[in-house]
């Protein structure tokens, strides 16, 4: 099994120590119980975003903008630490998870409300496409219309590993003075192409996750990987999100 995701990967439901796949004893994990605990750290986050999204506007209005960076730094940051520990700890996932959710919220509504301040109308588009490709790639996958065969998985994983080396690159030449690769975050045809092939790649993350966490259910995965399934989920989702607003932000900034 493998997924672009890091959060799930080839030993998402192994043991590490032994190399064998781990059986619970409070319970296996069912597809019942991923998707209810997804929808409650969705809802987590939702919170988050709009309790960071409603502090930027007031911070707008006090003519404070500063106030909001606790969010946005803490938020990052803090969402970033907590899924290292979820990754490296999966059994702590039932507490971990949630907290990544109500983190990542925090950043996503104060990145969410710098957008809609610049380009009216963004964010809602972007939620829109987010949960409509969630939706439509999970029917075709449901429907065998997609299938994650190993050469897809392959592919798709390759093409996330090298998106993934072109932000560090583009990261590391900024922190040492270089102007980088402009079509990163440019609006020119090359980098509105770029961005939707980034689009299409995190989007296909969907479908191999949707796999791994079949995969994790039919071999009775322990109780616990619920949600950790649902925090991998999410993940691609966050990414998904902000790919997309990268990508309308480009297309308006041209009209």
């Amino acid at each position: 099994m493998r997924s672009g995701n890091p959060a799930l990967s080839d030993n998402t439901f192994l043991d590490l120590g032994s190399g064998t796949l781990v059986q619970g004893d409070a319970g296996a994990m069912t597809l019942n119980g991923t998707v209810n605990k997804t929808a409650l750290l969705l809802v987590l986050a939702l919170v988050g975003a709009l309790l960071s999204w409603s502090q930027f506007h007031a911070a707008l209005a006090a003519g404070t903008p500063g106030a909001i960076l606790p969010y946005v730094w803490g938020g990052a940051i803090g969402g970033f630490v907590v899924a290292l520990v979820t990754i490296f700890k999966k059994a702590w996932a039932p507490f971990t998870a949630p907290l990544y959710a109500a983190l990542e919220g925090l950043f996503l509504g104060a990145a969410s409300a710098l957008f809609e301040l610049r380009y009216p109308g963004i964010v809602m588009q972007a939620v829109g496409l987010t949960f409509g490709t969630l939706a439509a790639l999970l029917l075709a996958y449901r429907s065998g219309l997609v299938k994650a065969t190993e050469n897809f998985k392959l592919g798709v994983v390759a093409a996330t590993g090298g998106i993934a080396l072109l932000y560090l690159a583009q990261l590391g030449m900024h922190l040492f003075g270089f102007s980088g690769m402009g079509f990163i975050n440019g609006s020119s045809p090359l980098g509105i192409a770029f961005s939707l092939v980034v689009v299409v790649v995190a989007a296909l993350n969907l479908v191999l996750d949707f796999d791994f966490i079949e995969q994790g259910v039919e071999q009775g995965a322990p109780k616990y990987m619920e949600w950790y399934a649902a925090f991998g989920l999410l993940v691609t989702l966050v990414w998904l999100y902000l790919e997309l607003l990268r990508l309308l932000s480009k297309l308006q900034s041209r009209n």
